[in-house]
């Protein structure tokens, strides 16, 4: 046998326990060196170093920037009084509803269709966190502050603002109440009596046991967004003047709401139907009798989603489902459209309170977490890279909130031409840049942790997949970029012209912005304007429809890029405006334009995108091959 000099072999002698026993004939020295070592991991004691956790505190207390917005905009006696209750609300975050948010996400809904005797009885299992979540919904008036309107038009944004407290620790019951704020909304426009008498009342109560939550059905199997083309439930009129719907609703988010917003097509006395958008009525549906049963629907079965575990989303078959005709036969879609905006509007606030989330909790482990001799906070890279997250937050929190503060002039009859015309052209631009940003700044920040930050015990990854539904929700990026089109084109670009003359009212201060050193950040911005009305009036009037829409969605991004940089530029500018405000305003402004030229959006790109995209598939393979 070779043997080798100066090696001793090291061998396994006797396992006890979970104490590994070797045999080395060292010198005493450094066995009682090892041995030392070894002790710190023996048994229970797992080693001495244990990372200290990021910490969740008063998202209120600590979100200056949004403090600073209201101290800017707000009415002093109307400001404190909303600043105490926020304050009071950030405290009961951190108490309690957080827990409740996590508890949900533990132990998520799901469905017993039978009993025991093999009776249907579709019983959707709620925890009880979820349950407890809608007692605080009511008792914090999370829906009802914009509808008891203490503060008049303030009451939106009060109400906007406690939502974006309440979104990450929700459990997803933001959900529901963005669809009964949406409802309430709805219900409030038409002056339909029983509508206002009845679920009205239980939508905007503070009463958690008369607080009501509504449903939004509009997804069927053929068609998402296609709405116009993938709808194929029938409403068949009865002679007490009430309707009964047959469909399947493919996506019921809030299945276990008490009332639903729903379309459906009217069938003649003929028996026939009207296809496309001019058939679709809408409908109000509650989805449970007096006597406690379904109102004629079957849940058949649970949605099993990527994130939002904690929401039970549904598949429903409405089989005779007693309904009530809102509004005019016909006039679906625009019927239901009050509902959208807010919708969005809450897709927006989940999305900027999610950053905000990410990064009030990144920071706080950058204090804490060492690496290399030093706290990550030290680390110029890492400190460079939350700062850019927080720009993109701070900017994305700043365009939610004043179309908060729009909506509230809206909601009291007090909002002019020109805010109409931003609320309708804004609020799709808004919704699809906020979801797609806090994708990327989620991601930035799930990273910001390491690997612990993929761990799903720390509650992170949850945050990351809750985040992914809002590019999606109500709308996704492409379909709302269209939107934006539609707005322009039947506004006859009237909803420019008012963009355009916001953005420049806003950076006309020039002596303010020259002694912050903010005017070149103007002077480009204005530059970007113009580019960007010089295309949609003159170069992109030219041509095809097909042209518009490849640069719908650059045109989108170029608004929403336009109408923060003159956010941030009036906020760094106001009396109140710290040095980091001015800092912000310049690193956004000094971004390109999304919007390309007219080059990039030719028909010979469409063609090399689709002959890009379908290399080695061929492109006359369609879906039935």
């Amino acid at each position: 046998m070779l043997r080798t000099r100066h090696r001793t072999p090291v061998f396994l002698n006797q396992l006890v326990g979970c104490s590994l026993r070797l045999w080395c004939p060292a010198s005493t020295h450094a066995g009682t060196e090892g041995k030392r070592a070894a002790d710190t991991f023996r048994r229970a004691a797992r080693g001495k170093f244990f990372q200290a956790l990021p910490q969740l505190r008063n998202p209120f207390v600590e979100d200056t920037f949004v403090q600073s917005y209201l101290k800017r905009t707000m009415p002093d006696e109307v400001r404190q009084e909303v600043f105490a209750d926020l304050e009071s609300f950030g405290a009961r975050i951190c108490d309690e509803i957080d827990s409740l948010g996590r508890q949900a996400e533990e132990s998520p809904p799901y469905l017993r269709p039978y009993n025991g005797w093999g009776q249907r009885i579709d019983d959707l299992v709620i925890s009880p966190a979820w349950h407890k979540l809608h007692s605080i919904s009511a008792s914090e008036r999370l829906v009802a502050i914009a509808y008891q309107r203490k503060h008049q038009q303030w009451s939106r944004l009060h109400q906007m603002i406690k939502l974006y407290l309440f979104s990450p620790s929700s459990g997803l019951y933001s959900c529901p109440l963005a669809m009964t704020d949406g409802a309430a909304k709805l219900i409030k426009g038409t002056g339909d009596q029983f509508l206002l008498q009845r679920p009205y009342m239980h939508l905007t109560s503070d009463d958690p046991k008369h607080f009501w939550t509504s449903g939004q059905w509009m997804t069927e199997r053929g068609g998402g967004s296609d709405v116009a083309g993938g709808t194929d439930t029938v409403a068949i009129p009865q002679s007490d003047g009430t309707y009964n719907l047959h469909g399947y609703k493919w996506f019921t988010s809030a299945a276990a709401s008490n009332m639903a917003f729903t379309l459906a097509r009217v069938v003649d006395k003929n028996g026939l139907v009207t296809d496309g958008t001019k058939g679709l009525s809408l409908f109000y549906v509650e989805t449970r009798k007096d006597d406690g049963s379904y109102n004629n629907l079957e849940i058949q079965c649970l949605k099993n989603k990527l994130g939002t575990r904690q929401l039970p989303t549904a598949e429903l078959l409405l089989d005779g489902t007693c309904a009530r005709l809102v509004g005019e036969q016909g006039r679906g879609v625009p019927g239901i459209s009050p509902m959208l905006t807010i919708t969005r509007l809450h897709n927006s606030i989940a999305a900027v309170a999610g950053m905000r989330r990410f990064l009030q909790l990144s920071r706080d482990y950058s204090t804490k977490r060492m690496a290399f001799g030093s706290f990550l906070a030290d680390h110029p890279l890492h400190m460079q890279t939350l700062a850019r997250m927080e720009v993109e937050a701070r900017g994305c929190t700043l365009f939610t909130l004043e179309m908060c503060r729009l909506l509230g002039l809206d909601d009291c009859g007090m909002a002019s031409p020109t805010d109409a015309h931003l609320l309708r052209l804004l609020m799709p631009v808004l919704k699809l840049y906020t979801a797609k940003q806090a994708m990327g700044v989620a991601s930035e920040a799930l990273e910001s942790f390491g690997g612990q930050g993929y761990i799903e015990d720390t509650g992170l990854p949850t945050l990351f997949r809750d985040t992914q539904v809002l590019p999606i929700w109500e709308g996704t990026t492409n379909i709302l970029s269209l939107d934006v089109l539609r707005v322009l084109q039947k506004s006859n670009l009237e909803a420019l012209q008012s963009f355009v003359s916001c953005v420049k009212s806003r950076i006309s201060n020039t002596r303010q912005l020259e002694r912050k050193g903010l005017l070149p950040s103007s002077v480009a911005l204005g530059d970007k304007v113009d580019r960007v009305v010089s295309f949609v009036s003159s170069e992109a009037h030219q041509q095809s429809v097909s042209f518009m829409e490849a640069a719908a969605r650059d045109l989108s991004y170029s608004l929403a890029h336009i109408f923060i940089g003159a956010l941030l530029l009036e906020h760094a500018i106001s009396p109140s405006a710290m040095p980091q405000d001015v800092a912000v305003a310049t690193r956004w402004c000094t971004r390109p334009l999304p919007l390309g030229e007219k080059s990039h959006y030719l028909p010979s790109e469409h063609t090399m995108d689709l002959v890009m995209v379908m290399d080695g598939r061929g492109l006359d393979k369609r879906a039935n091959d």
